[in-house]
């Protein structure tokens, strides 16, 4: 029992010159990333304009036959889990190598006006509020069953991105370092990653190389990089000074090193009330059955109140889900009862995740003082691969409509959540362990933050095997 308290040590630690080459290599072939780029970038506009051109796909239509399925299984059901997959696996290779908006944005911005960056552009909770607005409108609008609605919320983005290039910074990546709706999730999910860009201090002070400047899209501040969070893994300063170079880490190991002060309160709250309860929300109302129920009573209040203006289904495709061709229309109730759904699924499993890492934390107490935003990075693995996990449900339901099955799927998703739950508790023990507190207090803390991915993996095991 003893070596459950010992310092995390959980693997080996890797030899961090074994892919200093890669990053080299990224360096020196900028001309064909960006040509790759440019490839991406084609096949994104046709992917996403020509469907919404199409007349919608019949009920029995296939993919392989029909270019609006194919395309709308290429960005729910392969490109956005595997885009959340690669960050803990890679860090953000997305947005550095194969980003059409990105591309598209820095490319904008060597154009554009070169404004400064106003003020309020630098607003630390805009990816809290742009996830959350994104992610709740997408559900109004079924942006993953309508080819017009993904042009809208896709093409918007890339528009507003485009834009955004146009009139500030120059060569930059102001978009994506400011206001992506994404770019917070994948800083937080980039932090698991066993790869990233190190920067040896000793050495960039040592060095006797002239000083140059290095071209970094995103805007980090390279001398003073620590982590995987704000790196765009492009490649473009390896091997400056000889002191940066592409390394291998402990997965995880930079949510375990950070320090207290360098938790950001918008970053744990995206995470919790985010990743985790917005997206189970959004994940989980159209299957389930309090959602129905709940809806019922509502329609029945509003006609003995003979309010039947909430009934109506006159909403625009832009602001409520209407095909009536497609027997899919949403009634002004539909669209309340989805907000409604989402934000109380986001506050309860949110708040109950926060309560316990609040308990954890004062469970701890004394100094150097644990907080409970601090506790929260070790949830991450739960806000990755719950979304993940969500996002392949979709991936799922077009396969089975091919006519594949998958009976291995229940056992598959509990793996998942189990490792997930297993990483993150790993994560807060590494945390935890770090504190000199009592054999007590850290079992106690840890056991609180056991109790918060509890509440997190409840409303998966419902969605998954009780719905």
């Amino acid at each position: 029992m003893q070596r459950l308290i010992q310092p995390l040590t959980p693997f080996h630690t890797p030899d961090p010159t074994r892919l200093a080459w890669l990053g080299e290599l990224l360096r020196r072939h900028r001309t064909t990333i960006i040509a790759l780029q440019w490839i991406v970038v084609l096949a994104y506009i046709g992917l996403v304009t020509v469907p919404a051109l199409l007349p919608l796909p019949p009920a029995d239509g296939r993919m392989l036959h029909n270019l609006t399925l194919f395309a709308q299984f290429v960005f729910w059901g392969i490109w956005w889990p595997f885009v959340i997959l690669s960050m803990m696996l890679m860090g953000r290779v997305w947005c550095g190598v194969l980003c059409p908006e990105g591309a598209l944005s820095e490319f904008a911005s060597k154009f554009g006006l070169g404004k400064p960056i106003p003020r309020w552009m630098k607003w630390g909770g805009w990816p809290f509020v742009a996830f959350i607005l994104t992610t709740v409108y997408g559900q109004l609008v079924s942006v993953y069953e309508y080819a017009v609605a993904a042009l809208l919320v896709l093409g918007g983005s890339t528009l507003a991105a485009i834009g955004i290039g146009l009139v500030y910074g120059k060569n930059k990546r102001v978009w994506c370092r400011h206001l992506c709706p994404v770019n917070g999730v994948f800083g937080l999910l980039s932090r698991l990653a066993p790869v990233h860009f190190r920067v040896d201090q000793e050495t960039w002070k040592a060095s006797t190389t002239p000083p140059q400047a290095i071209h970094c899209a995103p805007m980090v501040h390279i001398k003073s990089m620590k982590g995987a969070s704000d790196c765009h893994m492009c490649g473009q300063c390896a091997g400056h000074k000889g002191a940066i170079a592409l390394t291998l880490r402990n997965p995880g190991s930079e949510v375990v090193d950070m320090h207290t002060n360098e938790a950001k309160p918008w970053e744990a709250a995206l995470l919790v009330f985010g990743m985790i309860g917005t997206a189970i929300g959004a994940f989980q109302w159209s299957g389930s059955p309090w959602f129905v129920a709940a809806k019922q009573a509502a329609a029945e209040w509003l006609v003995a109140k003979e309010w039947w203006w909430a009934l109506d289904t006159n909403a625009p495709w832009w602001l409520l889900t209407h095909y009536p061709e497609a027997s899919d229309t949403f009634t002004w109730l539909d669209g309340a009862m989805i907000l409604t759904y989402i934000a109380a699924t986001a506050i309860i499993v949110g708040s109950w995740v926060w309560a316990w890492l609040k308990v954890a934390a004062v469970i701890l107490g004394g100094k150097p003082h644990v907080t409970p935003s601090r506790l929260a990075y070790s949830l991450i693995p739960m806000g990755g691969f719950g979304v993940f996990l969500g996002l392949s449900a979709l991936t799922v339901t077009m396969l089975k409509a091919e006519g594949l099955m998958f009976p291995w799927l229940g056992t598959a998703r509990a793996l998942v959540l189990a490792f997930a739950a297993a990483w993150s508790l790993h994560l807060a023990y590494g945390v935890i362990s770090r504190q000199n507190r009592t054999l007590a207090a850290r079992y106690c803390s840890l056991a609180a933050v056991a109790m918060a991915i509890g509440g997190i993996i409840v409303p998966w095991v419902l969605l998954f095997y009780i719905w």
